[in-house]
């Protein structure tokens, strides 16, 4: 689920600044040579990266809009992509899609190009492209359509995008992040894998850009939440019960064999 008060965004300290990052090559047993990236502290022994880039500072100052929020949004029309849609249809004057991506549920994407009129679309599964054109047929708008994974790198990095809601599924969310945080684009965050996989290269980059990572699933986001406002080492631990997956639909008896 989306967190509804993360699209506007916040300010991120960076604790990655705080250390230096070293690139030590070495050779693994396979003998092809690979790179290993490690911090170390001012003390010169090797800790661990944070795991996430800091604490959110509100802006002493917000700036003034003439106009919404615009954001490209990829994987429109999975869980994610359908609540973005939703809030954004709630609040026309603070937030604009400019640009959605989306897997093959064409006849779902035509309704939402429809809906919010993007100036581009991409579509992962090119072998549609001719369908969802025919869908569009008659369409207010006829949005610039693109295919496969360059299509949703295009997408995240439109120039007219300010933000990208990430909602892609999986590690194919990775390179249109990546793509979107070096074009300075701030990423509202619902894709785990993007930090799971790629968070050493993925948070460091976002210091080095001065892009916002926040995060907009429900989990992230109240985890995020918990953690503002408490001193360095105020939190002992956090308890993440399960909100669905794929034990969502089972009765409580059959729970308690779960291994």
């Amino acid at each position: 689920m989306l967190h509804r008060a993360k699209l506007q965004g916040l300010h991120l300290h960076n604790p990655v600044q705080h250390y230096s990052q070293v690139a030590a090559a070495r050779r693994p047993t396979n003998g092809r040579v690979g790179l290993q990236s490690k911090l170390k502290a001012g003390n010169g022994h090797e800790v661990p990266p944070p795991a996430w880039p800091g604490r959110a500072v509100a802006p002493q100052e917000s700036p003034r809009r003439s106009g919404p929020k615009r954001f490209s949004l990829l994987g429109s029309t999975g869980s994610i992509g359908t609540q973005t849609l939703e809030i954004v249809a709630e609040n026309p004057d603070r937030f604009e899609i400019v640009a959605l991506a989306a897997g093959s549920n064409i006849e779902l994407l035509a309704q939402q190009v429809r809906q919010v009129q993007p100036k581009l679309v991409a579509l992962r599964d090119a072998s549609k492209v001719e369908e969802l054109k025919e869908l569009l047929r008659g369409a207010p708008v006829q949005p610039e359509i693109v295919v496969g994974d360059e299509g949703a790198v295009e997408v995240a990095v439109h120039p007219d995008a300010e933000a990208v809601i990430t909602g892609i599924v999986g590690c194919a969310g990775l390179q249109p992040t990546v793509a979107a945080i070096r074009e300075g684009k701030d990423i509202c965050l619902a894709n785990k894998e993007t930090l799971i996989a790629g968070g050493p290269y993925v948070l460091p980059l976002a210091a080095q850009h001065g892009v916002k990572l926040l995060p907009a699933d429900s989990e992230h986001s109240a985890i995020f939440q918990c953690i503002q406002g408490l001193p360095e080492g105020g939190m002992r631990r956090i308890i993440l019960t399960a909100s669905g997956g794929a034990f969502r639909d089972w009765p409580g008896e059959k729970l308690a064999h779960v291994t």
